[in-house]
């Protein structure tokens, strides 16, 4: 999104600038309508001098009018250093989207930081097989139709949950280390299950991704041969039979063969 503290004073400044081309110009109109019109009457030069004069005078007075109008309005506050940040880098973001490859290449460096953010905590390990299990899921999705058509969803929510409890696995190692003696047991606790939480629900994902390949598997496998296979040996033989018969008849119209096979050794 613009700053809309810049594009108000850029609007306040073009209007500024027409006002006062449009008051010069009907100056000068005026001034030239009003010399040269005495000396040859009234006529029909004169009649454009007056109509470019007048025109050019609503035009400045419209011009001002506006101008005033936005300058009684109070300009928008201006922006902190964070805020201009955060608007900046949403252009950019924006900016990239709209590439072909854009939205793979956001996707990537959001999972490259939340990995980063991650390392060194035990939710590390779960977060990378349930990244690698996603992507595997993704590269399917749009294959699995039918029965298996609400498990992408049910996958994106289940991702969505894992990924958050990853997050509150990490928060509670950080406040791990910053717990007293007393109350480190307790919290140590609550660490544990987290992780197991973690650890069975990534388990249970990639079950699912596995389910999910051999539903496609399945799904894919008609039994014999694939018909792509069948038309293709269908053409392959369609083609020799073809090339066989063209072979023949050329035999047929060469007096030279038809000769020799007619006069030959008996």
């Amino acid at each position: 999104m613009a700053d809309e503290r810049a594009r108000y004073f850029r609007r306040l400044g073009r209007l500024r600038r027409s006002a006062r081309r449009w008051s010069v110009t009907a100056g000068g109109l005026g001034g030239a309508a009003a010399i040269l019109t005495p000396y040859a009457g009234l006529g029909l030069p004169d009649a454009a001098w007056a109509g470019a004069a007048g025109g050019s005078v609503v035009l400045a007075l419209w011009r001002w009018l506006d101008l005033r109008a936005l300058a009684a309005r109070p300009a928008p506050p201006e922006l902190t250093p964070a805020e201009a940040a955060a608007r900046s880098r949403a252009r950019i973001l924006a900016t990239v989207e709209r590439l072909p490859a854009g939205p793979g290449l956001l996707a990537e460096a959001r999972r490259q930081r939340a990995r980063f953010a991650l390392r060194g905590s035990t939710a590390a390990g779960p977060w990378v097989r349930l990244d690698r299990a996603a992507l595997t899921l993704a590269g399917m999705a749009s294959r699995l139709s039918g029965p298996a058509e609400p498990v992408v969803q049910e996958a994106a929510e289940a991702d969505h949950s894992l990924r958050d409890l990853a997050y509150r696995v990490a928060s509670v190692e950080r406040a791990l280390r910053l717990a007293p003696a007393d109350g480190r047991t307790e919290l140590a606790g609550a660490h544990r299950e987290l992780v197991a939480q973690l650890e069975n629900g990534v388990a249970a994902y990639e079950a699912l991704v596995v389910a999910a390949a051999g539903y496609l598997a399945e799904e894919s496998r008609p039994g014999g041969a694939h018909p792509a296979a069948t038309r293709l040996t269908e053409a392959t033989d369609l083609l020799h039979g073809v090339a066989a018969a063209l072979a023949e008849f050329r035999a047929v119209g060469d007096p030279t063969r038809t000769s020799a096979t007619a006069y030959g050794p008996r």
